[in-house]
């Protein structure tokens, strides 16, 4: 398997270097030359390579915009990746939060306008039996105020406020 003028070193493949074809020994003991159109394929997967470079671009897809080194070297982009994963699942929960506490402030500056505590409103409403959650309240508020009111003056006349 050598080229003329070259020698075989053993375990190393030919003396000038040629490392595309070499001999490898797998843990069985069984050499398995590295040649083209030879069973490299089957060397891959009892190494898991092909599965190893599969997964490593599918972090490097997840890991597109990152800066610097976290976005081309594998254990960087892996850590990273792990990271990013991290704060997008904590995120998602806080984001509920977040638009709830903005739901909330909404209603209640909507209600005092009309002389009612937020917390009188949503206790009147769950009293009536109406069923709308903060987020279309929030919204009938905005952008319906006549609708708004209505429901306002409905909590005020089952309070008796008025």
């Amino acid at each position: 398997a050598t080229r003329a003028g070259e020698e075989e070193v053993p375990g190393r493949g030919t003396a000038s270097g040629s490392w595309g074809r070499r001999s490898r020994t797998l843990s069985s003991g069984t050499a398995l030359a590295r040649e083209e159109g030879s069973s490299e394929a089957l060397a891959d997967t009892r190494r898991g390579g092909a599965s190893r470079t599969m997964r490593a671009e599918k972090i490097f897809k997840l890991a597109k915009g990152f800066r610097g080194r976290a976005k081309n070297t594998i254990r960087a982009a892996r850590n990273r990746v792990e990271k990013a994963l991290q704060y997008a699942y904590r995120d998602r929960k806080a984001k509920k939060r977040e638009f709830r506490e903005l739901w909330i402030q909404q209603i209640n500056a909507a209600t005092r306008e009309h002389g009612v505590k937020y917390s009188e409103f949503m206790h009147g409403l769950k009293e009536e039996n109406v069923v709308v959650d903060r987020k279309i309240l929030a919204e009938l508020a905005q952008t319906e105020p006549y609708s708004f009111k209505a429901l306002v003056d409905q909590v005020k006349r089952m309070k008796g406020i008025e």
